[in-house]
């Protein structure tokens, strides 16, 4: 028999379990007080060319029904009775918030996340249940439309109190040299997907030449494809459609400059400005973090490159994009001189061992963003300003080029799943299954992934973006 499952509650809204249905293939199910209800289904299969043929019997369904009445807090985890005899049983629960009844049919054969069943046409609320089946933890989210899930938040949201699914080297989808590819779909289908942060590097093709806008998308010193270069420009037609479609979105865009040759940063910047984000209407690139409002629609342009001089110049003197031109390499942890960034981005996992170590950084990231507290407008006004709440981005993503268990797939096949575990079991809750802390918004910050959706898997994606639940509920209280 496996252990009790705990039921981790991630919404905003209580729920309470009125049900559960085992379903199985053993011969009975023994739960003492319980009726236990068999079923056998028996179906005849008959070959037309031999009349004879055995009949094929189907082995005996076995069910057992309880109702019951466990209530389950926002934010709340809770060890239930409801335990399954082992790992094939299948169980049927009945969810009701607020008098709306959703069903849930869990562990599928296909995938980690189910979307449940609501049993009422229109419902006001829908859940994505996680179950992890080693641990007999089921965690319950709010299921968001992942194109277009930003539109729950108000345009006063600090930029940086959301929690974001992003990319590191969003483009490298391509065919390309043994850990240069860092990604299993397209940017397009990253965005429609719930990815908000995308991670690139560019090389300048012209550099000494002004008029020239070419900037070839690059990982390190290698094109990001074999079949010939690929290019910024392209990139962008597809971010700018996707916000044309999705207006209440925006994408944060880190920019590099990698590749060969002797272009300069501050030749990287004069193109940027001259030819690329030049437009207020498609770019954010004022040297601060924005709200929400002012970023919708647009792309929040995270420099690390230095700046042109003139550039230096811009609003009002204070630069141009958020600087981050002073990233500490290969950190566990690092703010930027500009306040605007923390990041983790330990990177050399020289040998498989130290992958534990480069899951233990990613984790403990996830807990500084999840300690602050996004100050809402007009809600407890003192003298002094808020604390600055700076972008806390976090790389799950490493590779060693030259052992093949430290490439980039080969390493996301093991450090996001642990993530998903980590933040449907520990994110932002305090050891034995209480409240949440009340400190924080539980928020993971700009969490940076590599193969992400690979084969149709996004749930670090949606685990990501269920962690806004506290902050949507606070704004909705406010």
């Amino acid at each position: 028999m496996t252990s009790p499952l705990v039921i981790r509650n991630l919404t905003s809204k209580p729920i309470e379990v009125k049900s559960c249905e085992y379903h199985g293939t053993a011969p009975s199910l023994s739960r003492g007080g319980f009726t236990n209800i068999s079923q056998n289904v028996t179906s005849l299969f008959r070959n037309a060319t031999s009349p004879a043929a055995p009949p094929v019997v189907e082995p005996a369904t076995t069910f057992v029904h309880e109702d019951l009445a466990v209530r389950i807090d926002p934010f709340q985890s809770l060890k239930t009775e409801i335990r399954p005899q082992n790992v094939n049983e299948t169980l049927h629960l009945l969810f009701e918030t607020e008098g709306e009844q959703h069903r849930l049919e869990t562990p599928t054969p296909t995938s980690t996340s189910t979307t449940l069943q609501p049993l009422t046409d229109n419902p006001r609320f829908n859940y994505t249940a996680v179950h992890l089946i080693e641990h007999s933890h089921l965690t319950l989210y709010s299921s968001a439309n992942l194109s277009s899930w930003m539109r729950s938040f108000k345009d006063d949201t600090l930029l940086s109190a959301l929690s974001i699914p992003g990319t590191h080297n969003s483009p490298t989808c391509h065919r390309a040299l043994p850990s240069v590819r860092c990604q299993a779909t397209s940017p397009p289908e990253q965005l429609d997907n719930g990815v908000r942060f995308f991670d690139i590097r560019v090389q300048p093709e012209a550099p000494l030449d002004p008029s020239r806008d070419g900037l070839i998308l690059v990982h390190g010193v290698f094109p990001i494809s074999l079949t010939g270069n690929k290019y910024l420009r392209d990139l962008l037609t597809e971010v700018y459609t996707f916000l044309d479609r999705n207006p209440s979105e925006t994408v944060i865009m880190s920019l590099k400059r990698e590749g060969t040759g002797d272009a300069t940063d501050a030749q990287l910047s004069r193109i940027l400005r001259d030819h690329y984000a030049g437009d207020p209407n498609r770019w954010f690139t004022a040297p601060r973090i924005p709200y929400l409002g002012e970023a919708r629609g647009k792309i929040v342009l995270i420099r690390r490159f230095a700046l042109e001089e003139s550039l230096k110049q811009e609003w009002g003197g204070a630069g141009w994009g958020i600087d981050a031109e002073n990233w500490a390499d290969n950190t566990p942890n690092a703010t930027c001189p500009s306040g605007d960034v923390c990041v983790q981005d330990f990177y050399e996992v020289l040998e498989t061992v130290n992958i534990e170590k480069k899951i233990q950084y990613s984790q403990e990231h996830l807990e500084r963003a999840a300690q602050c507290c996004c100050a809402l407008p007009g809600h407890n006004q003192v003298a002094t300003p808020p604390p600055k709440q700076p972008f806390f981005i976090n790389f799950l993503t490493a590779s060693n080029f030259w052992k093949v268990g430290c490439w980039p797939e080969k390493i996301a096949a093991k450090l996001n799943p642990a993530i998903v575990d980590f933040l449907c079991r520990k994110h932002n809750e305090f050891d034995g299954g209480g409240p949440a802390q009340a400190g924080g918004d539980g928020s993971t910050g700009i969490v940076v992934c590599d193969w992400v959706g690979h084969k149709g898997n996004w749930d670090l994606v949606r685990c990501i973006v269920g962690m806004n639940s506290k902050l949507e509920m606070r704004q909705s209280d406010h």
